[in-house]
């Protein structure tokens, strides 16, 4: 410490007033024993607890904003002794099932002896009103759960890792964490969200583990193709591979490839060595898989044509005289194209339609909806998220699911229920916002439809392809087998919003137009703003102000910012600190994750939760907390989905979410920051997607030069996979 003069400090820890469970840094506020006043503490402190007795060694500082702290270099916690003390630190939350009134009731009836009696004689706890069998079981399963936490804790931070992987580590072993942590510490990596890796592999160092040990470079390797199955890619070219490998892990060459092949031998990985990968990839000539996604490319592409190839369960019909019949019905004329769609959809067994905004896509599903119907078909629409499928639903006038639900996914039986065992009770499926699916997603989908069923895919295959690997909507359709109707024709209605008129101009390569006239309202606009923090603020005025009074909008649930990116001053994570800041000030709610949350606010699930049936991209707003048991609750479509303090780190801020999560969805309004800052997320169709996620209203904030940037650029980055080839045969 540069012979600066360290303090000793001891006192009781009175409030928490920060905690970041990924780096162990935390703000205290703590009474001190020589005097009767509190200090505020600064330091990596291990999952303090209020109520605790903290001895540290340290420094004092003075803060320019927060003035006097105490800087802590080495800390010893004890638990409390005093009545007072131990009050505090069961009502702090540590246990679930003992909030501050039960607390209060149980010192009350035990004094000093209470930490003893819930260690040693828990069953006493029945004698405090209130306290029934459940409860006691509750809180003994919540006291020893705490206690091992504690020391799975202390073990992986005297190996580097902070505390708030310890919970997530508990939870997925139990009383077995360390040992199997001690063991193979690479198994983190597989078996727990949020560690990779990078995380992994660096307690497996402090542990001892050699740099080019077997058990590295296998964990490495599945590491890289997991790596790679996030930037889209369902397979990867073999040399290529190998040398991504050696330079990610510096392992020598050798111990990759022989490591490799035992990890095709055991059946992890799958190495493709047919004519369809030596045609595809190159030089490499051969094609490495995740097992998992070998399988499902291979039956995704084979369930296919057979789909395509099986008789149709609906009966025959007179196509002309059906579309008159339909055009009756709705007393409209349809266009060419979409007669040409009404048809194909009529006699073939697997179709695409594709197209943008205004371009007719949902009269043609009703058009067909209504002569299938008339037909007595069975039929079921699907779309792959909940906002997706209520938008069908709410067009069509059919009830629409999400795929998983279609597919009764089930957490306890770890897997979807209908497949080709159990198939779909259905005739005709319709699948909209088919861009969004992926490889492993639309396999388990043909799994489950019968061979005789008709599919339609409605999409629009200009937008981002899905976030998991693949691309399966551009793969079928650029392999020639399937029939395609490409709608480009804008109707005359659609042709008055500027939104529809610009996405179109975008995906044409061409700049959107701004209107001159400053006096009539519009739902496009551009704000000319370079420098990020100017822009930020811009974007908060914009949201919080400027369009709530000009458009009668909500700024929280109907304004959406939407970012390309998740880092920087106008990433994700700051703005949406700052738009909390703005939109929803005030008192401190749970902090988990590095986030604060506090009710009210707006909040995005980020991994599919089937026991919850909530899914990746759902949006809420927190309602309610709950510290005696430790849960949050979250509105989400009118229903409230409750969530224990551990598993708020499935949530994030949503004030402002990247342009891949909004895929599926449409708000009223959307603010998207265009800046040359983004360069290399400056795509075409990554606008595009953007744009044509805004109902009523889109305001693009930046620089033309950027925008100008974007709509050129279509160079999508590739992504390696062989179904177009598969399907080709």
């Amino acid at each position: 410490m540069d012979e600066k003069t360290l303090f000793e400090l001891e006192g009781q820890i009175e409030r928490v007033t920060y905690s970041n469970e990924e780096t162990g840094y935390c703000v205290l506020q703590v009474r001190m024993r020589s005097r009767r006043d509190t200090a505020t503490v600064i330091g990596n402190i291990l999952n303090p607890v209020p109520g605790e007795i903290i001895k540290m060694d340290g420094e004092w500082s003075n803060h320019p904003k927060y003035g006097r702290q105490f800087k802590v270099v080495s800390y010893k916690c004890s638990t409390p002794a005093t009545v007072f003390g131990i009050e505090k630190y069961l009502g702090s939350g540590l246990i679930k099932g003992i909030g501050p009134v039960m607390a209060k009731r149980i010192v009350r009836r035990f004094k000093e002896k209470t930490l003893d009696v819930i260690e040693h004689h828990i069953e006493k706890l029945g004698d405090v009103s209130g306290i029934g069998d459940k409860r006691i079981a509750m809180i003994r399963q919540a006291w020893i759960e705490q206690r091992e936490i504690r020391s799975v804790m202390i073990f992986l931070q005297s190996h580097g890792v902070s505390s708030g992987y310890a919970a997530r580590i508990y939870k997925q072993y139990g009383q077995l964490a360390i040992k199997i942590v001690q063991e193979n510490p690479y198994r983190l990596a597989m078996d727990i969200t949020g560690i990779g890796f990078v995380t992994a592999d660096k307690i497996a160092g402090k542990l001892g583990f050699a740099n080019d040990s077997e058990l590295r470079a296998e964990a490495g390797i599945i590491y890289v193709l997991h790596e790679l199955a996030d930037e889209g890619h369902v397979c990867y070219p073999y040399d290529p591979l190998i040398e991504k490998c050696r330079q990610i892990l510096g392992i020598d060459q050798a111990v990759i490839i022989k490591v490799m092949s035992s990890l095709a031998l055991r059946g992890d990985v799958v190495i493709d060595y047919s004519t369809v990968a030596d045609s595809a990839m190159g030089e490499a000539g051969k094609a490495v898989y995740l097992a998992g996604f070998y399988t499902a490319e291979t039956q995704l592409a084979e369930r296919l044509m057979n789909v395509v190839q099986a008789p149709q369960a609906a009966r025959q019909i007179d196509v002309d005289k059906a579309i008159q019949w339909a055009q009756d019905k709705f007393a409209i004329r349809f266009a060419e194209k979409q007669i040409a769609a009404i048809k194909s959809a009529a006699t073939n067994k697997v179709l695409v339609i594709t197209g943008g905004p205004g371009t007719g896509k949902t009269t043609i599903i009703n058009a067909v909806l209504k002569i299938y119907s008339a037909l007595k078909t069975r039929i079921v629409l699907a779309a792959p998220t909940g906002r997706a499928a209520k938008r069908m639903s709410e067009a069509t006038g059919h009830e629409a699911k999400t795929i998983h639900r279609m597919l009764e996914y089930s957490m306890q039986k770890r897997g979807f229920q209908r497949n080709s065992d159990y198939p779909l009770d259905c005739h005709l499926l319709i699948v909209d916002e088919s861009s969004m699916i992926d490889a492993i997603l639309m396999h388990h989908l043909l799994k489950a439809l019968p061979r005789e069923a008709t599919l339609i895919l409605v999409g629009d295959v200009n937008q981002l392809p899905s976030v998991g690997p693949g691309n399966v909507l551009k793969d079928i359709i650029d392999s020639g087998v399937i029939p395609v109707v490409e709608l480009n024709e804008i109707f005359r209605q659609a042709r008055e919003s500027s939104i529809i008129v610009n996405a179109h101009r975008i995906n044409a390569g061409m700049l959107p137009q701004f209107r001159s006239d400053q006096d009539k309202l519009d739902d496009f606009y551009f704000v000319e703003q370079e420098d990020p923090q100017k822009t930020l603020e811009m974007i908060i005025h914009l949201v919080k102000n400027r369009i709530p009074e000009r458009f009668g909008l909500d700024a929280v649930d109907d304004i959406q910012v939407l970012t390309p990116m998740h880092r920087g001053i106008i990433g994700t994570t700051n703005m949406n600190t700052e738009l909390q800041k703005a939109l929803n000030p005030g008192e401190e709610g749970v902090y988990r994750g590095g986030q604060n949350f506090r009710i009210h606010d707006k909040v995005m699930q980020i991994r599919n939760n089937y026991d919850k049936d909530v899914y990746n991209g759902d949006i809420g707003r927190v309602v309610g907390f709950d510290d005696e048991m430790q849960e949050a609750v979250v509105r989400m479509d009118n229903r409230d989905v409750l969530y224990d303090y551990r598993e708020l780190d499935e949530l994030v801020l949503a004030y402002a979410v990247s342009v891949h999560k909004a895929q599926g969805s449409e708000y009223p309004a959307v603010v998207i920051p265009v800046l040359t800052q983004h360069y290399l997320l400056l795509q075409r169709n990554l606008i595009y997607t953007a744009v044509t996620r805004g109902k009523q209203l889109v305001v693009l904030v930046g620089t033309k030069k950027a925008l100008a940037i974007a709509v050129k650029n279509n160079k999508t980055q590739q992504r390696f996979t062989l179904l177009q080839q598969r399907l080709a045969g």
